[in-house]
């Protein structure tokens, strides 16, 4: 467990609980977590920081994918369904239709920061500069030749342009479950699917070894790059960081994965994380308030918290004060909110 990093941060913890303790019998007196393996590491520090700076019991977390999150969240409402989901991408539509069918009609949606998704290789290898275009031509199931789709014959890099290595297109990337898979098909595939020449948008990923679903371990991506020089893998900056000794990011449309062009969003990759809040389990399940306050707070998520050393790109300071007073005030995400 991480020992406290600041002063600051006992101060704040002990003004956002009172240090006191609940007294009220619960069914579950620890908070669950579940959600995106992206925002894993810094809601996982939140959840340390928390268990170790209050009287609280540390809540449980669990690293379930983007997806599988907001699946076990619109369950239903009551101790056997989690508290809070973490996401690497906003919650859709259908989501929040499936939430309110089942009961989860009181949704506090928070943003907390942003990340970038790189295109990683070995370190040992000379650097490497792609395009989304060449990037969805390698992992696409079907690829647009002479007016018609194909079955994707490309095995290898410079198959696809000769000015890339020649080696074999092994691409690790995450599950169907990942919000990392979602926000990688959207700012990717999607993005470069009329530049590649594909009729509409296009989103199909090849099942014949050159794309190798990976899970939601991102370090186990990281490991299998060092085992294997000519793969790649798809995953979020903050792993990037901190596996700069044994990996190192491609360049997409000219484009370094940077703190800097990612909180711009010059780097084309680049997507936005956040925490859905069960109002209903607030007052039932102890310490839910308080865990969000701390989470929010400048402490954690401003330009100078503690997050950011761990990987977490800030928001700007009046975005970042924006949704911190949105959630304080609990204000209810509307369908409308994710739409367009």
């Amino acid at each position: 467990m991480k020992t406290w990093k600041t002063t600051a941060l006992a101060t704040a913890a002990a003004a956002l609980t009172g240090m006191t303790s609940v007294a009220v019998a619960q069914e579950r007196d620890q908070i669950r977590i579940v959600g995106s393996s992206t925002v894993y590491p810094f809601a996982s520090y939140v959840v340390e920081e928390f268990g170790a700076t209050t009287n609280f019991p540390t809540p449980v977390i669990e690293s379930t994918g983007s997806g599988g999150g907001l699946q076990l969240f619109c369950e239903g409402v009551g101790v056997s369904t989690p508290d809070i989901t973490n996401a690497s991408r906003r919650m859709k539509p259908s989501e929040f239709d499936r939430c309110q069918d089942n009961g989860v009609t009181e949704i506090t949606e928070a943003l907390i920061g942003s990340d970038g998704i790189v295109i990683a290789h070995s370190a040992d290898n000379e650097p490497l500069a792609l395009t989304r275009e060449q990037i969805l031509l390698a992992v696409a199931a079907e690829v647009p030749q002479n007016g018609e789709l194909v079955e994707n014959p490309y095995d290898s890099w410079n198959e696809i342009d000769s000015s890339l290595p020649n080696a074999e297109i092994e691409v690790l990337g995450p599950p169907t479950t990942s919000g990392t898979r979602d926000a990688f098909e959207e700012l990717v595939m999607e993005g470069a699917s009329e530049a590649a020449g594909y009729p509409e948008e296009y989103t199909d990923i090849r099942s014949d070894g050159g794309y190798v679903d990976s899970g939601e371990n991102d370090n186990l991506i990281v490991q299998r790059i060092t085992e294997n020089k000519d793969a790649v893998g798809i995953f979020g900056f903050s792993f990037l960081e901190e596996n700069s000794d044994v990996v190192q990011a491609a360049t997409v449309d000219g484009v370094e994965p940077t703190t800097e062009s990612i909180s711009t969003e010059d780097y084309p990759v680049a997507r936005s994380l956040w925490f859905y809040i069960k109002e209903a389990h607030e007052g039932v399940v102890p310490g839910i308030d308080e865990y969000v306050s701390l989470f929010m707070d400048d402490i954690m998520i401003g330009t100078d918290g503690l997050l950011i050393e761990e990987g977490l790109i800030p928001l700007p300071a009046s975005q970042s004060a924006e949704w911190r007073e949105r959630v304080e005030n609990r204000v209810d995400l509307q369908r409308s909110d994710l739409e367009g």
